[in-house]
């Protein structure tokens, strides 16, 4: 083999590996948004197992000030969890736990308590997968190996929609 053919194959090489590193991160998204979803719907369902939205909960404030306006003597500041409300945090909540296909028997605040943080660490994966997959594109993109060109068919369409006869 002459040396331009094995340049050739080199750069092949590169390209056809950051296209696998590229494709891994765009699955893991994929998977990443398959268990954001359930952990929503466990979310939503214990949220209305507790009859309490995201909003119906009152704020800290909201019953400072309630309390401020009352005449009877209580303490200021009333811890009241978002997810919880008045529902009993103590419940047993059956739940499998991440990670493992074990079911475990927890209180109710630990349950979505531990369902709220998966979902945060998983927000915060995707976002770095996604900039990840951006970067991961650039970068075959400037080694010449995806058209950054539109096609001259796909400009004869575009031209032809837009284009109006009389």
């Amino acid at each position: 083999m002459d040396a331009t053919m094995k340049e050739i194959q080199q750069k092949m090489i590169e390209v056809e590996i950051e296209a696998e590193k590229l494709l891994l991160a765009r699955h893991q998204i994929v998977e990443n948004d398959r268990l954001r979803n359930g952990n929503r719907e466990a979310l939503t369902a214990l949220r209305k197992r507790a009859r309490t939205t995201k909003t119906s909960v009152p704020t800290p404030f909201d019953l400072i000030m309630r309390e401020i306006e009352g005449p009877e003597s209580r303490p200021l500041v009333k811890e009241v969890c978002q997810t919880c409300g008045n529902h009993d945090s103590k419940e047993k909540t059956w739940m499998m736990l991440p990670g493992a296909d074990v079911f475990a028997c927890v209180p109710f605040h630990a349950c979505h308590t531990i369902l709220e943080n998966d979902q945060t660490q998983l927000d915060i994966d995707s976002k770095k997968l996604q900039s990840y997959v951006k970067e991961q594109a650039l970068i075959i993109s400037d080694k010449g190996a995806l058209s950054d060109k539109i096609g001259p068919g796909v400009l004869r369409s575009l031209v032809s929609l837009t284009d109006t006869k009389k």
